[in-house]
């Protein structure tokens, strides 16, 4: 047995490198040139891609070496191969035509889905408009009847503790005969214009030491209230001390010729002014007195209290 050739011709023995050896070259073995393995008579099982026809004439190959003689021009049909729809029962394509003239398809209808789309938009701003609108009418039922009021149900705050309860009190006033008065201080009518009953007023209060004082009681709760006192004054301003339980409240008591009289007409002089002090609750002791570095030259007449800081 030798190289390329191990006894039987048959396709399975042929070595398809035989030509390569000398012992191969001496039983004839040559470079393939038509398919083979390169003996004589070999088989020529090779075959290229779609070459092969059934029932139809086997082209020639080409030689070793040399490019395969092309089966059509660039563009045209290949004889070895054909699209399945082409065959006879070959399956179909799922692409239709497209409906319309022209030759040109129609796309999406843009303007049908824009204009739904505005529709939606504006249907969903209608809805919150009215879910705001209901939101508000809910929201004021619900303050009407609520324990916590709004704001403009809620009356102005009082600037005192007291005020709540003694503003439904009548608060205490007196006249000027109903004081106590210290030594040296008398009561007089001469001067016309006194609120007091009688026309009654505290005369001689312009001297040191000199002084009025009144023990209030019925004061509801302590807290803060407005003073008022009715004097007159010779078209002259003047300041007093006033005490409170027996502390000096402030600085001085204004006491000034807020009636614009003119200088010694204390008929014109009438007026009226107020301090807020703290009184405690039931009794309280006022007293309006005339210390060093007053100006005292003042008739009075009436003293009362309201509850709060106000001014009339």
């Amino acid at each position: 047995m030798t190289s390329g050739n191990n006894g039987a011709s048959t396709p399975e023995d042929d070595d398809p490198f035989g030509y390569l050896y000398a012992d191969g070259q001496a039983n004839g073995a040559q470079p393939p040139s038509g398919g083979g393995y390169g003996y004589p008579n070999s088989v020529n099982r090779v075959r290229a891609v779609g070459q092969r026809q059934y029932g139809q004439p086997t082209a020639p190959t080409a030689p070793y070496g040399q490019a395969p003689q092309q089966q059509g021009a660039y563009g045209q049909p290949n004889a070895h191969y054909a699209a399945p729809e082409t065959l006879p029962g070959g399956a179909t394509t799922s692409r239709q035509p497209v409906q319309g003239g022209g030759g040109r398809g129609r796309g999406p209808n843009t303007k049908g889905l824009l204009i739904g789309a505005i529709a939606v938009v504006a249907a969903v701003v209608i809805g919150i408009g009215v879910a705001m609108l209901g939101g508000d009418s809910g929201n004021d039922d619900a303050g009407d009847g609520g324990a916590t009021p709004t704001a403009s149900q809620s009356a102005e705050p009082s600037t005192s503790p007291s005020a709540s309860k003694a503003a439904q009190t009548e608060l205490p006033k007196i006249d000027a005969k109903a004081l106590n008065l210290a030594p040296g201080v008398t009561t007089a009518s001469d001067v016309a214009g006194a609120a007091a009953d009688g026309g009654v007023y505290v005369a001689g209060l312009n001297n040191v030491g000199a002084s009025v004082t009144w023990t209030v009681d019925g004061i509801p709760e302590a807290g803060v209230y407005t003073l008022f006192a009715g004097y007159s004054v010779p078209g002259k301003d003047q300041s007093m001390t006033l005490t409170i339980n027996g502390k000096v409240f402030g600085s001085k008591l204004n006491l000034g010729n807020f009636a614009a009289a003119a200088e010694g007409d204390y008929a014109k002089g009438w007026t009226q002014t107020y301090a807020y002090p703290s009184l405690n609750k039931g009794s309280n002791t006022i007293s309006l007195s005339c210390q060093d570095g007053d100006q005292c030259d003042v008739l009075l007449d009436q003293l009362w209290l309201k509850a709060g800081q106000v001014k009339r």
